[in-house]
């Protein structure tokens, strides 16, 4: 009998994988709640950074694009770098993607995955209780798991952030109008932060006010119009640096392992989307140039200690809750489904496993993609449109297991 293949995650790059696998006639198995990220752990309002090319989940066949999408059932259509997307529309995309191309989808959780020794391959264990055995896996478990809080602020609540508590992270909240009329403070200063402190003031905060490491880390990305014509165009803009990682991610994996964990923090890092700065001036104070050296609960509200580059002047901020979004960092430990004999196995580099051409890990029949790729194949594999490049190759090294 042959062996199917186990894809774990039914986010954009567990769902295209699996797509991808169907297509080649790959026996396949596919676990989690579609879009699970999108629909619950991001709030509600939120826009999409990227553009509408840059937010197609890849298909093995034309026909399954954002616009075919909005085309079919009667959406708003999203077709110029103007346009910008709701991400209740993105989630909906996605779950029609899925309903069209992976529609055995299984959602229950994988609780364990070991090998299986000398007969090759893997052990499986789901949370109805049911066990089987795969030839390959592929971890597509997205940004779960994976969020990071700085350790001054985790100090301050030793359970966990919480969204009812004094502190939490940004994922953990889908409605910001729970904090209507209180101080809050966001820490960060990309994307999510800033998006996020402009949907506490529209949902009528007292006061909102981003706290930044960097001094002038708040920064707003150019209008469309403002690009470059002499640079080749991407889907994250025109650079001929951009290009290369979006379209030969192949060859980041050969740089050296601190230039290629430098590059994936910096590149593409912490930058507003051009269309939010308007809804921000006036609306969310910053403090910038201030880092966090201690937090601690004071009656149930948070009190941050900040100090300056140089380490002196310190000084309180107290708010009613603080929001850390400060993104996401691949710890293997967290994807604890993958027994401590399997993790211990493997090649890590540049903060992440360390994969071979398409997507290898060094334990054979187990592969990566989405965020835990990125430390070896690049800032792409942060975003949507890396399925492009990834699902294709990763499907075709998967079926020659």
């Amino acid at each position: 009998m042959t062996l199917p293949v186990a894809v774990i995650g039914a986010g954009p790059y567990g769902l295209s994988t699996a797509a991808h696998l169907r297509a080649r006639a790959v026996p396949v198995r596919v676990f989690g709640s579609p879009m699970v990220s999108w629909r619950e752990h991001m709030p509600a309002g939120m826009l999409l950074k990227s553009t509408p090319v840059a937010s197609n989940i890849d298909a093995p066949q034309p026909g399954h694009t954002l616009s075919d999408f909005c085309r079919e059932t009667g959406e708003q259509s999203y077709e110029s770098d103007w346009d910008i997307i709701p991400v209740e529309t993105f989630a909906r995309y996605g779950l029609w993607f899925q309903e069209r191309l992976v529609p055995a989808l299984e959602q229950v959780r994988v609780v364990s995955v070991e090998r299986r020794g000398a007969r090759g391959g893997f052990e499986l264990k789901l949370d109805s209780g049911e066990q089987f055995a795969a030839r390959a896996v592929v971890v597509a478990t997205g940004l779960s798991g994976f969020d990071r809080l700085p350790p001054e602020l985790a100090a301050a609540v030793p359970d966990g952030p919480s969204a009812s508590g004094p502190v939490s992270h940004s994922s953990q909240h889908r409605d910001l109008s729970v904090f209507a009329g209180r101080d809050m403070v966001v820490v960060g200063a990309g994307q999510s932060a800033l998006e996020s402190a402009v949907l506490l003031a529209e949902a009528g905060a007292a006061s909102v006010r981003i706290v930044a490491r960097r001094r002038g880390a708040v920064r707003f990305g150019a209008a469309p119009d403002g690009q470059s014509a002499l640079k080749p165009d991407t889907p994250f803009g025109r650079a001929w640096s951009l290009y290369a990682f979006s379209y030969y991610a192949d060859g980041f994996r050969r740089l050296p392992a601190p230039t290629r964990q430098y590059l994936v923090r910096r590149v593409l890092g912490p930058l507003g989307a051009w269309w939010l700065r308007d809804r921000f001036v006036g609306r969310v104070q910053v403090t910038e140039g201030k880092r966090i050296v201690r937090a601690r609960v004071a009656e149930g509200r948070p009190v941050l200690t900040l100090t300056d580059a140089s380490g002196s002047g310190e000084s309180e901020l107290a708010a009613d809750h603080v929001i850390a979004a400060t993104g996401y960092r691949v710890d293997l430990a967290a994807l604890d489904f993958l027994g401590p004999g399997l993790r211990t196995q493997l090649a890590l580099g540049a903060g992440g496993p360390r994969l071979a051409a398409g997507y290898r890990s060094s334990v054979p029949g187990l592969f990566f993609t989405g965020l835990p790729a990125a430390a070896s194949y690049g800032p792409v594999m942060r975003f949507v449109c890396g399925t492009e490049y990834a699902s294709p190759r990763l499907a075709r090294a998967v079926a020659a297991v």
